[in-house]
């Protein structure tokens, strides 16, 4: 039996992931945040999100294992129209990761897309250090296409990042 994921909107009973995700200060380096969010603030983005890209500039969706377990966030941010690309966020609960869940969920997000969005590309901003994550994207077609000189600040000083890109064909 072949695993799936499912890629869904988020619901009301995705704030404690959320929660934990995004008060995760381990990810802060790697993401655009630095704060702190609240239960209360999250659950109004989550009451807010429309899960329409050209309303929100973003789509975020849940990943959910074909048992129904929430496992992680999808995300396209950064959405530009005129260009038709978007920026790809993405993150499995450590219990999850190195299972092929990731590969799993951004084949189906790139497939939405490309099908439904009608993108032309998609691309990620990737910490020089996160070699599961370029090792990630390269085995799904993207292409590193530039170095990002101490682009990523840490409490240990800036990291390189790897700008790398996806153009999508129609399928």
């Amino acid at each position: 039996m072949t695993r799936q994921v499912r890629l869904r909107a988020m619901e009301p009973e995705d704030l404690e992931l959320l929660y934990k995700i995004e008060n995760d200060t381990d990810l802060w380096p790697i993401g655009a945040t630095n704060v702190p969010y609240s239960r209360y603030v999250l659950h109004d983005y989550i009451a807010q999100a429309s899960a329409d890209i050209y309303t929100d500039k973003q789509v975020r969706l849940i990943i959910e294992t074909d048992s129904h377990h929430a496992i992680g966030l999808i995300d396209l941010v950064n959405f530009n129209p005129q260009h038709s690309r978007a920026e790809l966020g993405i993150i499995i609960k450590k219990d999850y990761q190195h299972q092929g869940w990731g590969t799993l969920a951004l084949q189906q997000l790139i497939t939405h897309a490309t099908t439904t969005l009608h993108l032309h590309q998609i691309y990620a901003v990737v910490a020089e250090t996160n070699i599961v994550c370029y090792n990630l994207l390269l085995k799904q077609g993207f292409k590193n296409n530039a170095i990002l000189q101490q682009w990523l600040r840490t409490d240990k000083g800036y990291l390189n990042a790897l700008l790398m890109q996806l153009f999508l064909e129609k399928i």
